[in-house]
């Protein structure tokens, strides 16, 4: 027996629990569809073929001896910013990089719950864009268009997962990436509480604007994701409190006081929400009211939080360089903001980071108010292949902020936030809406985000398969 690309993580644990299927035969199919699609999705930098079928066998292996663990023999990806045993960590990066000795902390816990890593997901160079194009692998294409970007920069893992080559996959957040291709891909996605999951070997990742996260195509399989990754290196300095988001997805949240945030954060330049996206989550918006929460429009008080976030990703960004064994490789917008984050790693990333505290009690202030905060994930649809691929760097920006100007101020806070589908334009591309909650409130967001997905049923929805994967099929 084999399962079909709509089996989720859930229901693929649930069928090699009860001997329905197994892990070999699951990895074949993910396999397959991974060779099928690369010519025209390419989500992945690195299949590990090989490895992943002798994971399998062991995972079989196991199975048979009736062993129990969350994920035994389930596939599943992560972004190639996370540390695999045996294979290089170029987070998008140009040149042959040499295998790493030691599974990161996520992918340690992912393997401790018995998934099988069946490859490495393309991302842009260090993370840096909500696009997933490079010299390095080419482009990275939206399954729902592949004239369009699938976002990023875990643009890889959303595209692996919205084409049903995984039931789901670990990516990265530090300015919405998770969260952005997760809207662009009609996907939700999990950015959780900075610690939730580790990013060690990296105790901070970004100057702690970046966590690691997840996405599928159901809550309840992003959560069990979540929960599988989730917990800390002993050496990690933020460890929040554990959660059981699984748990969480089949409660009811009761009713809540929703502020709806239309108004984009404090930017440098302007940043304005398309109408046709505004409408879709004005949309979520009314389906919570009538569910019975109290829904207002209300924008937290972010101020200038802008000034704070700059700081810490060029320095974050200088120290990847500092490290990266092909300077030369790297595309100029990245030795740009190197540039910058070393003449800002002083002084100003030490006033941007006391400043964490002041802005988590003022925006703390306003969920004495409201529970929840609804707002859009990106202002505008996925671009086109290639609009922002040549573009300088002062551009890049502009064009970053007037696509995606909501979703980096939690990670300054290091909040939780999830993204849910929220519709399709008129010519077919998803766009999402964002849950956002204070400290440590992923139960409450998954929730509310479970209430939403019960009535809409999002992942019911599929795009049409590519035609190298048609033609692979036939």
């Amino acid at each position: 027996m084999t399962l079909d690309r709509a089996a989720g993580l859930a229901e693929t644990a649930r069928a090699l629990a009860a001997g329905d299927v197994t892990s070999r035969a699951l990895v074949e199919q993910a396999l397959a569809r991974i060779e099928a699609t690369q010519g025209s999705i390419n989500a992945f930098r690195i299949v590990r073929a090989e490895a992943a079928l002798a994971e399998a066998e062991a995972a079989d292996r196991e199975l048979a001896a009736g062993e129990s663990k969350p994920l035994l023999g389930v596939p599943v990806a992560v972004k190639d910013d996370m540390d695999v045993a045996g294979e290089p960590t170029a987070f998008g990066c140009c040149g042959e990089f040499p295998p790493v000795a030691e599974d990161g902390e996520a992918v340690r816990r992912l393997r401790a719950a018995g998934a099988v890593i069946v490859g490495k997901t393309n991302t842009c160079e260090f993370g840096q864009w909500p696009f997933t194009e490079g010299p390095a692998f080419g482009a990275t294409r939206n399954p729902w268009s592949t004239a369009h970007t699938p976002g990023g920069s875990s643009g890889g893992s959303a595209a692996a997962v919205a084409a049903g080559l995984v039931p789901a996959a670990l990516g990265s957040d530090g300015a919405g990436s998770v969260r952005i291709p997760a809207a662009w891909t009609h996907l939700v996605g999990i950015k959780p509480q900075r610690g939730r999951v580790s990013t060690w070997p990296r105790g901070e990742s970004f100057q702690g604007i970046t966590v690691n996260g997840t996405l599928a195509r159901t809550v309840a399989d992003a959560a069990l994701l979540l929960d599988a990754a989730s917990g800390n290196h002993p050496q990690d300095p933020h460890k929040p409190p554990a959660v059981d988001a699984s748990a969480a997805v089949g409660r009811d949240p009761g009713r809540l006081r929703v502020a709806l945030a239309l108004t984009p954060p404090f930017t440098a330049v302007p940043a304005r929400l398309l109408p046709e996206v505004r409408a879709r989550v004005v949309e979520l918006a009314e389906r919570l009211a009538a569910s019975g929460h109290t829904v207002e429009e209300a924008d937290p008080p972010y101020g200038q939080i802008g000034l704070t976030f700059v700081p810490r990703a060029t320095a974050g960004i200088a120290e990847r360089v500092a490290e990266a064994p092909f300077p030369a490789l790297l595309d100029r917008r990245t030795r740009g903001s190197a540039r910058l984050g070393r003449l800002l790693g002083g002084a100003p990333l030490r006033a941007a980071r006391r400043a964490e505290t002041v802005l988590h009690r003022r925006i703390g202030g306003f969920f004495t108010s409201y529970d929840v905060v609804l707002a859009p994930t990106t202002a505008a649809p996925p671009p086109r292949i290639g609009a922002l691929l040549e573009l300088s760097g002062f551009a890049t920006d502009r064009a970053m902020i007037a696509a995606c100007p909501y979703a980096w101020p939690w990670n300054v806070l290091g909040w939780p936030g999830v993204n849910v589908p929220a519709g399709f334009t008129a010519d077919g591309l998803p766009v999402g809406a964002q849950l956002l909650g204070p400290a440590n409130s992923e139960p409450l967001l998954l929730q509310v985000a479970a209430q939403l997905e019960a009535e809409l049923r999002w992942h019911e929805k599929w795009p049409a398969p590519p035609v190298t994967e048609r033609s692979a099929a036939a």
